[in-house]
């Protein structure tokens, strides 16, 4: 059997992109997958299927406003059954895509379960590869709320979320995070009544506060329901169907919702069980997360760890950055990501775009800074499409760098790319300000928001 330079524990977004860097860069590369096809959770049951539901369920909802753009539209019914077939093509499609890159830059695929039984060798079934390198990139999974029982039945995670084989009557979302808000308005927008249940008394824990307002104002006038500042203490099964009891934090009281189905959205957790890792002596925090330095090496020397195992952001095109930083650098090149402008976005509608500092953090670390904001409201794009919810709003320094940007708005993940590079570039608000952008378009409220920085808004 040849030796590998690198064996990649993982075909999720952080270790397929990995794999076939590395091998960009000359080392003789495999990557182990057990799920049976590759591209982890994000492509199978994650980021993939839940946008092709969110587009599906927009164009479904948008038949009812039709009629305000001078559209009649008689006879439109749902075929939930085709809109799956169509999920379920697009993430087939994409995941065949990984597998004729892997042949094209020679990585070779090892199917099965990976575990770790020494340094240097990586056991799948009843072989055991040798290599100089290992990389995990084991990813996440959806964490349990104790006491409930997610049998992907009537209480779903977010997998069984995305095939649930009719709408619900009554859709209960537990957690306010970006996974339950999207596939909330997902079965909101097919006819299920949906409501969000949050121990907190905000949606989008770590979202700038601001911002989160203004979402959950125009996703409460798209139909969502929110019980905030409630805990999810059981869940009671009958016939008549699920009785959830609920405590009002802080306030000693209970409260009860009925119905149909339950979604569990509280976070993921990182997946590393198997694999041996304690038994190496690989520090893992208490959290569960596998402990790395700036090289992406764990505390035993030749292996590694990136994504979703690692801290960090737990977004798909981090464990991206991770892994192509992570060979660059077993390759003898720089390799460096900036977690300050890794961007992060809820693609619901309107969609919220972050990155960079929230004001609230600026405040706790007694930061000076400077505002600018502006609203969809008085963009002209925004008022012909009909898409005037939310706001751009940009914190800098006093003297202009920017901190971060955060967008509630339609297109805000798209829109969010332009502060992105100004903040990986360096750029100011006076320089983003100094940048024609065309006119009409929605990217006309991030120029004016650098203005309103600098006290020079032209539209507001």
């Amino acid at each position: 059997m040849s030796l590998y330079d690198l064996i990649v524990i993982g075909g999720g977004p952080g270790g397929y992109v990995a794999a076939i860097r590395a091998a960009q860069l000359g080392l003789k590369v495999a990557c182990v997958e057990g799920r049976g096809t590759l591209g982890g959770t994000c492509l199978n049951v994650g980021c993939i299927p839940s946008k092709a539901m969110l587009s599906s369920s927009g164009k479904y909802e948008s038949l009812s406003h039709l009629a305000g753009h001078g559209i009649a539209i008689d006879g439109a019914r749902l075929d939930l059954d085709a809109m799956m077939a169509r999920k379920d093509k697009i993430v087939g499609d994409l995941t065949k895509g990984i597998a004729f890159l892997f042949k094209k830059n020679g990585v070779d695929l090892i199917e099965g379960w990976a575990s770790i039984p020494a340094v240097g060798k990586v056991k799948v079934g009843d072989e055991i590869h040798e290599t100089k390198n290992i990389l995990i990139a084991t990813g996440s999974e959806p964490t349990p709320l104790p006491g409930v029982d997610i049998d992907e039945g009537d209480v779903v995670s977010s997998t069984g979320a995305l095939t649930l084989p009719e709408v619900p009557k009554h859709l209960v979302v537990v957690g306010a995070g970006v996974i339950g808000l999207e596939l909330g308005q997902v079965w909101s927008r097919l006819g299920a009544k949906v409501t969000v249940v949050e121990y907190l008394d905000r949606i989008l824990p770590g979202i700038d506060g601001e911002i989160a307002k203004l979402a959950q104002r125009a996703l409460s006038k798209r139909g969502l329901k929110f019980q905030l500042g409630r805990a999810l203490k059981f869940i009671d099964r009958s016939d008549e169907g699920l009785t959830l009891t609920l405590d009002r934090v802080g306030k000693d009281k209970e409260e009860q919702l009925v119905a149909d189905k339950v979604l569990i959205a509280i976070g993921r957790r990182p997946v590393i069980r198997g694999l041996g890792l304690e038994a190496l002596g690989v520090s893992v925090n208490a959290r569960g997360f596998v402990e790395v330095d700036e090289r992406f090496s764990t505390s035993v020397e030749g292996i590694y760890a990136i994504g979703d195992c690692v801290p960090g952001p737990m977004l798909a095109h981090k464990a991206e950055e991770d892994g192509v930083a992570c060979v660059e650098m077993l390759a003898g090149q720089a390799g460096h990501v900036d977690y300050n402008t890794v961007p992060g976005i809820v693609y619901t509608d309107p969609e919220v775009a972050s990155v960079g500092k929230t004001e609230e953090a600026l405040k706790d670390a007694g930061t000076d800074y400077i505002v600018g904001k502006f609203t969809f409201m008085a963009n002209s794009r925004a008022r012909a499409q009909g898409e005037t919810d939310g706001a751009v709003k940009v914190l800098a320094t006093p003297e202009g760098q920017i901190l971060g940007a955060h967008i509630c708005g339609a297109h805000g993940g798209d829109l969010i790319a332009e502060l992105v590079l100004a903040m990986t570039k360096g750029a100011t608000v006076g320089e983003v300000a100094a940048t024609c952008h065309a006119h009409p378009a929605m990217a006309e409220a991030v120029k004016e928001a650098c203005l309103d920085a600098m006290g020079r808004a032209i539209h507001a």
